[in-house]
């Protein structure tokens, strides 16, 4: 047993692609299912918000001569995939019994997210892969893991990123001087315009003292390493 009894994974649809950013790559998804499992094993009530960017992304709509609207509900269609996807493959890799459940209502693939029915279903032991976003346009599925992980009363949030294993002072990217946050509140993010999330998703957090993990979602073992309790990526807290 970890020190959380219950969590929210949120997991871009990048993450799902691999590295070339688009689509669903085999050995992501087995990496990814293994590294949920084990979190799982630990004896931990487990929920997974899914994205859907490795499809199709709200700013590609101008390009596409789409209107944002229609864009997201492409997303959110996408982000049902990747649960679907991500559910075969937990079942084939384990003998857990996984649900999605969708924002947007769609009887004959998933089960409608009711709050109620959410909860029941991790305290039976069961995982629970969050599809839809909140089912409307206009927002990432940044927000929806906030609110979800707040309407589930998890003990934290974990915020799976590709290519970047925290959060910094500055972009590691540009700069290889650039200094990791071991701990951080969320208006010091705020204040230094970190992009792990919207802006939105850190106000709504901070408002309700929800903890946040931000680590790197190609690094074997943190998931359950940050569950165990030890100091894996970022740790970002309520500001006081």
């Amino acid at each position: 047993m970890g020190r959380y009894s219950r969590v929210v994974v949120k997991l871009s649809g990048e993450a799902l692609a691999g590295p070339t950013g688009w689509g669903a790559d085999p050995e992501s998804l087995a990496q990814l299912s293994d590294e949920l499992l084990s979190v799982h094993e630990l004896g931990i009530e487990l929920a997974v918000v899914v994205g859907g960017g490795n499809y199709f992304r709200g700013r590609m709509a101008e390009g596409w001569g789409i209107g944002r609207a229609e864009a997201d509900n492409i997303g959110i269609l996408g982000t049902v995939m990747n649960a679907l996807m991500l559910r075969g493959v937990l079942t084939a890799r384990s003998e857990s019994d996984v649900r999605v459940m969708t924002a947007v209502p769609m009887q004959s693939v998933a089960e409608p997210y009711i709050r109620l029915r959410a909860d029941r279903h991790l305290r039976r032991g069961l995982i629970v892969l969050l599809a839809g976003g909140i089912g409307q346009p206009y927002v990432t599925t940044d927000y929806p893991a906030v609110q979800r992980a707040l309407e589930l009363e998890v003990d934290a949030l974990l915020v799976a990123k590709r290519g970047v294993d925290g959060v910094y002072d500055r972009d590691p990217n540009l700069d290889p001087d650039a200094e990791r946050f071991t701990d951080l509140t969320y208006r010091k993010a705020l204040a230094a315009g970190v992009k792990v999330m919207d802006q939105s998703a850190f106000v709504l957090a901070d408002e309700q003292g929800l903890l946040m993990h931000v680590f790197d979602v190609a690094a074997v073992g943190a998931m359950s390493a940050i569950c165990r309790g030890e100091d894996v990526g970022t740790r970002i807290a309520r500001s006081v």
